[in-house]
């Protein structure tokens, strides 16, 4: 009888050890699938890419296989030229900077001048053909080249770039794409499991698994290149990223973007251990306004602020070690009118706790110019609810569209970009535009206001910025094609003064 006791004891513990575990694993699958994520015009009526993510219901625990087959098609492998100019040239020492390690195998650091290549990743947020990138992957481009997971190759559109997040916004033209679900990264916990899609030395279509192994990180890497408000509150991880990944995607085991791979902790310049990328949150707001007024609208809160220690509370007799500490109100900020003052602990920004400096900002990153936001502060000991309407870098609380780019301007010409439709109505792939000219060997060359330059000594030029930086490093005859605007081609001969020592 005591050996039947035993057994069915035995039995009585296995099939509550199995319902507790369908239970969990039904209860995962149930927050996966119902994990929010932001519209960022993304086309909710793309069924097949939607399907796939129904898919991942059927998934056992520990697959990665269906976040794998989501993920891969919506990551792209980015391909840039840079053309150096003399001024440029000469040997380069190997860099410690982790961007430089991130532009991949084929930056080269002996070449002294010419076109230089580098690579990266990107992620495609839109069936539209909308790419997120890196501001350091693209930076200084002068031919940006987008190679799709299936072989596809596209020219892309440079929409705009943030130095303070270090984000960029491509486009390329084409329609129903593959595309990656914006998740919630203020959800992101730190031991979760996270899949790592990128580029590395141009292996394209790479997946590593790992686990978040820290939130909020601030590492100063974007202050450091003299970004004044440049905000850092990467996710940590440790899944596998090398040179190339930069730009690409940290994906949940729901399929959804959570974040943009950006950096590495490492002496070598390969995985060591830890990688970095930026809060799918944030880029958000940095997109759309990337999308919607062609420049980023920050908000500030106008404090400088301290990272409260147990030393800075037993020197200035705080209460505890929660919020972050205000050093300094500039005059007439937003903080300043809210009636913020020095030595206060600001706790929250719209009830939500900001416990780091990194935190904060990327709290306050997330509005823009004119939003109320409310500030929960102790002071003395007491705790106060205030109200803030934060304001821009030019101390006012309206919002800017970006002027149109003045373009590039060499030796009397000036040049601007061509827009996708330009270069469609003309039938051309690339090219960039004469808007003025003022006297000089250009305009004495015969070029008119209006051509589009389509090649300079039979070499394709694909932005304003790139074909200066090719006329920079010629001499002598040149060779100049392109169109009127009227649409007749036109080959012209210039001669260019010799280079100044």
């Amino acid at each position: 009888m005591k050996q039947y006791f035993q057994k069915h004891k035995v039995f009585t513990f296995f099939l509550a050890g199995l319902l507790g575990g369908a239970v969990s694993l039904g209860g995962f699958y149930a927050v996966a699938a119902s994990r929010s994520h932001f519209d960022i015009d993304q086309k909710q009526g793309a069924s097949g890419q939607l399907a796939r993510y129904a898919s991942l219901n059927t998934i056992p625990a520990f697959d990665f296989t269906g976040v794998s087959e989501i993920a891969n098609p919506a990551v792209v492998h980015i391909k840039t030229t840079i053309q150096s100019t003399p001024q440029e040239g000469g040997n380069r020492q190997m860099p410690t900077d982790p961007f430089e390690f991130f532009q991949g195998p084929n930056f080269r650091f002996d070449q002294p001048q010419g076109p230089r290549q580098a690579s990266g990743s990107g992620v495609i947020i839109s069936d539209d053909g909308y790419i997120v990138s890196n501001n350091h992957v693209v930076e200084g481009a002068s031919k940006i080249e987008i190679v799709l997971n299936d072989k596809r190759t596209y020219l892309a559109e440079l929409i705009g770039t943030d130095k303070n997040t270090d984000l960029a916004l491509l486009r390329i033209a084409e329609s129903n794409l593959p595309f990656l679900k914006l998740g919630n990264s203020d959800d992101v916990k730190v031991g979760q499991w996270v899949v790592a899609v990128g580029n590395p030395f141009n292996l394209t279509s790479t997946v590593t698994l790992g686990i978040v192994s820290a939130m909020g990180r601030n590492i100063d890497l974007l202050r450091s290149k003299g970004n004044k408000y440049a905000i850092e509150n990467f996710i940590q991880t440790d899944a596998a990223i090398n040179p190339g990944n930069s730009g690409g995607a940290l994906v949940s085991v729901a399929g959804e973007l959570i974040g943009i791979n950006t950096a590495i902790a490492s002496e070598t310049g390969s995985y060591a251990g830890y990688g970095f990328a930026i809060p799918v949150n944030l880029m958000k707001k940095v997109i759309n306004d990337l999308k919607n007024y062609g420049k980023v609208q920050r908000a500030l809160l106008g404090v400088s602020i301290q990272e409260i220690t147990q030393n800075l509370v037993d020197e200035k007799g705080l209460t505890d070690l929660k919020g972050v500490y205000v050093a300094e109100v500039v005059e007439k900020s937003a903080a300043d009118k809210a009636g913020i003052e020095k030595g206060d602990v600001i706790l929250k920004i719209d009830g939500d706790e900001v416990n780091s400096s990194s935190r904060l900002q990327e709290k306050v990153g997330k509005y823009k110019p004119g939003d109320m936001v409310k500030i929960t502060i102790r002071r003395n000991g007491s705790v106060k609810e205030l109200q803030a309407t934060l304001l821009g870098e030019n101390g006012t609380a309206k919002l800017e569209t970006a002027e149109k780019s003045a373009g590039s301007e060499y030796l009397g010409m000036k040049l601007e970009n061509t827009t996708r439709e330009e270069r469609t109505k003309m039938d051309i792939k690339a090219g960039v535009k004469v808007s003025s000219l003022t006297s000089g060997v250009f305009k004495n060359a015969g070029i008119p206001e209006g051509f589009v330059i389509t090649t300079i000594n039979n070499e394709p030029v694909y932005s304003a910025q790139g074909a200066v930086s090719v006329l920079k490093s010629l001499k002598g005859s040149i060779v100049v094609e392109g169109k009127t605007a009227g649409g007749q081609e036109k080959i012209i001969a210039v001669k260019l003064p010799k280079a100044e020592n």
